[in-house]
């Protein structure tokens, strides 16, 4: 019984436990700091492997740039090539420079130079300008009657004054009913002021044809022919047979051998400006009469003698003797002006000049043109060039011009100089008549100018391609090898004219029934 009460008691108390447990407060929480969270980025959608878009190909290198390079490196590997300097630049349709190598390495350009006159005049000048030549009698001397007038040729720079000029003016003054000159027939050259050679010709050209003076009066390019006989043998003296045409107040001192035959022009003319005595050296090969050109020294005096004796073969009487402007001035004598003008002779238009330029590499008929440039702005030629071009954007760095026609080895430039000057000639106000004005291979598809002298070679010109019109020069100097130069032409231009060249192998092949070879 107390047993169970026991029980009993310790039961209830343990439920008051509980209880009391029970009803004890809660812990309070602690309050929740809440940090902003950026929203997750959902991730791109997984392409499978087929829809994804392929890489761009890199595009495969122009066959006519990886041509060239492989001519010009082979080139540059020749013999004959080492210690040679080789520059070459290529000018895309649009201005933008393709390939170049030593491009900026100014070279001696020779007679490439001709096209920066040439392109100068065309542009400055413009393809239909004259030079003039005017014929006219002076007025007499104070007191003197009017019959002692004297008959004056001014020349106005005409580098295609010829002998039929002449001719044809002796037959319209005959017409006219003129029987006599009564005065003296005077050359006036004066237009061209200072010497009629250019700084840094060497004394070894000047004689010579290819250096022939430039006066404001000139006639048959100021050049005579000196016909030699040789010996009978090797070393043997040559005789010196004459000088056609007639050479005024000039002596000639012969003192060319007889060399084999076959080995060619190893005649060398020293002239100078109004020298009474030129000098013939060097060898004249066997074979029979051989011809040599030379220079004359005096222009002025050269064209009035030839003009009197056209004269006097049309049946005019002319009493007094042929002189030059600066004979007269030497001997302290006035030099008359033209009081009557009879004529006035206009040249052929500058187009047809710089055709002849381009085909024959006339050093003559350029220096008119270079001189004519500074005559019309009266600025030395130098200043007239290098202005125009800075103007059209040609960057001259490398540039030295001593001449207009490249004859002196003081010139220089660099080939992307002369590249881009015919990209910006072709794009020119005369660009058409520049670019038909060039000499032309390979059908057309290149027109070209060419330079060459002792261990010089350049070219430059444009080719015409499926993307367009290119610019381009290559320039080689201090080579020891021209066959090799020679081989690396062909070889760049062959380059060059790249898909044109391989349709014309096309054509070839099937002309005889195969198919090309790909290379």
């Amino acid at each position: 019984m107390v047993k169970n009460l026991v029980i009993a008691a310790l039961s209830i108390a343990l439920l008051v436990l509980i209880g009391l447990v029970l009803r004890k407060p809660a812990p309070v929480p602690e309050p929740v700091v809440k940090v902003a969270t950026p929203d997750p980025v959902p991730a791109p959608p997984v392409e499978p492997e087929s829809l994804k878009p392929e890489p761009d190909p890199v595009p495969a290198p122009d066959p006519r740039l990886v041509a060239i390079e492989a001519a010009l490196d082979a080139g540059e590997a020749m013999p004959g090539m080492q210690g040679a300097v080789l520059g070459f630049c290529l000018i895309g349709p649009d201005g933008e420079t393709l390939y170049e190598r030593r491009g900026d390495l100014a070279q001696i350009p020779a007679s490439s130079l001709k096209t920066l006159t040439t392109a100068t005049a065309l542009e400055v000048l413009g393809p239909e300008f004259r030079f003039q030549t005017r014929l006219g009698v002076s007025a007499p001397a104070e007191g003197a009657p009017k019959a002692q007038a004297d008959l004056i040729l001014v020349g106005g720079g005409d580098p295609m004054l010829s002998y039929a000029d002449l001719e044809a003016w002796a037959k319209g003054l005959a017409e006219a009913g003129v029987t006599t000159i009564p005065g003296r027939v005077l050359g006036d050259g004066r237009f061209f002021t200072g010497s009629v050679f250019a700084d840094f010709w060497n004394w070894g050209d000047i004689g010579n044809g290819y250096g022939s003076p430039v006066s404001g009066l000139n006639l048959e390019h100021n050049r005579f022919t000196a016909i030699f006989a040789p010996g009978v043998k090797e070393g043997d003296p040559t005789e010196f047979l004459g000088a056609l045409p007639e050479i005024p107040g000039v002596a000639f001192w012969n003192e060319t051998t007889t060399a084999a035959e076959g080995t060619g022009d190893g005649v060398v003319i020293h002239g100078g400006e109004r020298t009474g005595v030129m000098h013939f050296r060097g060898t004249v090969p066997m074979g029979g009469e051989f011809n040599a050109t030379g220079a004359v020294p005096d222009p002025e005096r050269f064209a009035a003698h030839h003009l009197r004796l056209v004269l006097l073969a049309s049946g005019i009487v002319v009493s007094g003797e042929a002189h030059g402007a600066g004979e007269l001035f030497l001997k302290g004598e006035p030099v008359p002006a033209i009081a009557d003008e009879l004529l006035v002779h206009d040249s052929p238009p500058l187009l047809e000049i710089v055709q002849s330029i381009h085909a024959t590499s006339d050093n003559h008929e350029t220096e008119c043109l270079y001189r004519m440039l500074g005559v019309r702005a009266a600025m030395p030629s130098e200043e007239v060039v290098r202005r125009h071009w800075e103007q059209r954007g040609l960057d001259l760095a490398g540039l030295r011009l001593v001449d207009g026609s490249g004859l002196s080895r003081a010139d220089h430039l660099t080939p992307r100089m002369l590249a881009r000057l015919q990209h910006l000639a072709a794009n020119g106000p005369a660009g058409e008549a520049y670019v038909n004005s060039l000499l032309a291979t390979a059908g057309g598809a290149i027109r070209f100018k060419a330079g060459a002298m002792s261990a010089v070679r350049s070219y430059a010109g444009l080719v015409e391609t499926n993307q367009g019109r290119l610019a381009f020069s290559l320039m080689m100097n201090h080579y020891a090898d021209g066959g090799e130069v020679n081989e690396i032409q062909g070889a760049v231009f062959d380059a060059l004219l790249g898909e044109a060249k391989e349709e014309e192998k096309a054509e070839e092949a099937a002309s005889v029934g195969e198919a090309p070879v790909e290379e």
